[in-house]
């Protein structure tokens, strides 16, 4: 207990001293929401896949296998095409566009990039941002208080407490940079975590004879097709890799790099980290079986193997590795969602003239607001990592998946399409995940579907013909081909 305490202490230490450093480097608001747009290569792609993944990689996706076999490793598929085509296709236009636009939140970029006059899209964006994130920090502070619960004896609603103070303080000191730099090193170690964990645990347990064998009498199947598993469930495994074109915290990682000739390298370490994360977390949960064939809390197998396997100092260091996924993704949502309520209620509504310092500490003010709400939808320990995450995941990616895809690759969509689709998809994916329908088919398919179904369909009566938006459109294009070179 001793050890793992200090091993915790020392890394909550190091994480708070990044917060108080990038407090004194942070000088307004573009510092405090996208880092002035100069972040490097490594810094990029580490915090964006580490706050992409959050405690989801090492407590929900192991606990799904665990339960439900290698057909689950169909989601890291998935996860792993979306993760390429995002950085591929996205990337490098969506950094230029926000640049050419001035924005520097989702909602402000949607109102820039189709001329909206109304202030509607903004809203109704800045609105989905805050349901979901909020309950996606939820499920990083479940995560939290599952976490603190089983290496300290303590009450849930204390460990959720603690972990949710950590991420708030370092999050409202330093903003974007303590953020991508935090999530830079905790990217680190989970990768170190998840790859280690498993590798020592295969040997543990006797190898792969062990691993099949009590597999087989458990009633886990190894069966990427086992018998009930059809296409619906593949499809709705495979169609969690839509999500990332949606992801308000990991596009925020695209509009602060430096330059685009920088995607191209941080893609390449983006790609490696995640198909290596991905495949040593399928093996969490496959390897956890023989290990833990009558483990009470599926999400709690990767604690339980480091607890069993590593001494106390050395598990203390790998424990502190889901500390970091869960604090990755969480950091990185309050910061979006201050951004959204600074710059697109804050400043657009209540004061207009408010100055750059006040902007700050309103955003400041904010991340604790969030935290706050967050805190008391986690309050409930019955709540899984993996449903908060896929809810919230799907709600994001099914409502702004399509406008950025069709921001960056349509010059004629107008923003009266974009708003209709916003609005379809999301009543689309509520309606199908409170009916009961997520159960056969993931929400995202239907409202991800329905979304570019209903753009396409008002863009043949409204298209745009703003003349200066056409000529921004062309613009960038330019642009993004001369910089690549």
């Amino acid at each position: 207990m001793t050890a793992t305490l200090t091993s915790f202490s020392v890394y909550l230490v190091f994480l708070m001293s990044i917060g108080v450093y990038f407090y004194r480097k942070t000088a307004n608001l573009e510092d405090y929401l996208i880092g002035g747009r100069k972040m490097g290569s490594w810094v990029t792609a580490l915090s964006a896949q580490a706050s992409d993944m959050s405690g989801w990689l090492l407590m929900g996706l192991p606990g799904a296998v665990y339960l439900g076999g290698l057909s689950q490793a169909w989601i890291a598929v998935g996860l792993f095409i979306g993760t390429v085509l995002n950085w591929k296709f996205v990337a490098a236009r969506l950094r230029v566009y926000t640049e050419k636009t001035n924005s520097m939140t989702l909602p402000s970029f949607f109102e820039d990039r189709f001329g909206d006059p109304t202030g509607l899209l903004r809203i109704f964006s800045a609105a989905v941002i805050l349901l979901f994130f909020t309950i996606y920090s939820a499920s990083g502070l479940v995560a939290s208080g599952k976490l603190f619960e089983s290496l300290f004896n303590i009450d849930y609603t204390l460990a959720v407490i603690f972990g949710g103070l950590a991420i708030v303080l370092y999050t409202f000191l330093g903003g974007f940079m303590a953020v991508s730099w935090t999530d830079f090193f905790q990217g680190i170690l989970m990768f170190l975590a998840i790859t280690i964990v498993p590798t020592v645990a295969f040997g543990e347990i006797g190898g792969l004879t062990s691993v099949v064998q009590m597999a087989a009498e458990n009633g886990v199947s190894l069966s990427l097709m086992p018998e009930g598993f059809g296409i619906a469930a593949v499809i709705s495994a495979l169609a969690w890799g839509l999500g990332y074109f949606g992801q308000p915290h990991i596009l925020a990682r695209f509009m602060g790099i430096d330059t685009i000739k920088k995607v191209a390298p941080a893609r390449k370490i983006a790609v490696v980290w995640v198909s290596i994360s991905l495949t040593a977390a399928v093996f969490v949960g496959i390897i956890a079986v023989p290990m833990f064939p009558n483990i009470a809390d599926s999400e709690k197998v990767f604690i339980e193997m480091i607890a069993t396997i590593f001494n106390p100092w050395l598990g203390g260091i790998l424990l502190a590795a889901i500390l970091s996924a869960i604090m990755s993704t969480i950091d990185s949502q309050l910061l979006v969602s201050s951004s959204t309520l600074t710059e697109d209620f804050y400043n657009k509504i209540i004061k207009r003239e408010a100055s750059e310092k006040e902007k700050m500490w309103v955003g400041r003010a904010f991340v604790i607001v969030i935290a706050v709400v967050a805190f008391f939808l986690a309050l409930n320990p019955e709540n899984t990592v993996l449903d908060l995450v896929a809810y919230a995941w799907a709600g994001l990616g099914a409502a702004f998946g399509p406008a950025v895809l069709f921001s960056l690759f349509s010059s004629k969509t107008s923003w009266q399409s974009v708003f209709a689709g916003m609005i379809a998809g999301t009543i689309t994916l509520i309606i199908w995940k409170e009916s009961g329908l997520g159960a056969e088919l993931y929400e995202i398919v239907p409202g991800f579907m329905v979304n570019i179904l209903v753009i396409m369909l008002v863009n043949r009566f409204i298209s745009q013909e703003n003349e200066e938006i056409l000529a921004e459109f062309k613009e960038v294009k330019k642009i993004y081909k001369r910089d690549l070179k």
